[in-house]
């Protein structure tokens, strides 16, 4: 084969590839356990039925991003009712493996008033945020070493980076 007829067969299969991904909301992203935790939420939860209006459904790719080292993930999921057409934006924590959302919110594509789910899912699931106590005592463990009385660092004489 000639490099052209290589060239132009190589780049078609990168193309092709690109769009599938595109497609598909690149599969991982689309896939992630935050999207399914939303997109289950916004189908049975009556006041996103009625904001969105029925039938619910799933138009468009899912952007966003995952880390999973730092375990923090922002997803925008699209979506369409009756009613509306709106995105989905989903954040969550990795705790362990785990996965917790820690924001459900449906945002118009108008540009009205947002209908957050957090607090209904967390009902739903039975898992809440900690709420921050400012009276609470702090707790100390016994196996807690005491911090050193004075600590001294010793520095080599002369400028950094000369001999």
């Amino acid at each position: 084969m000639l490099p052209r007829q290589i060239y132009r067969k190589l780049s078609t299969r990168v193309l092709f590839l690109c769009i599938t991904c595109v497609l598909s909301g690149c599969g991982r992203i689309a896939n992630h356990p935050l999207v399914t935790m939303a997109k289950e939420e916004v189908v049975i939860n009556n006041r996103s039925q009625e904001f969105l209006g029925e039938p619910i459904t799933w138009k468009g790719t899912v952007t966003g991003r995952a880390n999973e080292v730092d375990g923090i993930a922002a997803m925008q999921i699209p979506v369409a009712g009756q009613k509306a057409a709106a995105t989905v934006i989903v954040e969550g924590k990795k705790f362990g493996d785990e996965w917790g959302v820690t924001l459900l919110e449906i945002r118009p594509k108008n540009g009205d008033q947002k209908l957050s789910l957090t607090a209904d899912l967390a009902a739903r699931s039975g898992v809440e945020t900690p709420k921050f106590d400012p009276n609470a005592t702090q707790s100390t463990s016994p196996q807690t070493a005491p911090p050193p009385a004075e600590i001294t660092i010793e520095l080599p004489p002369g400028l950094p980076g000369q001999e």
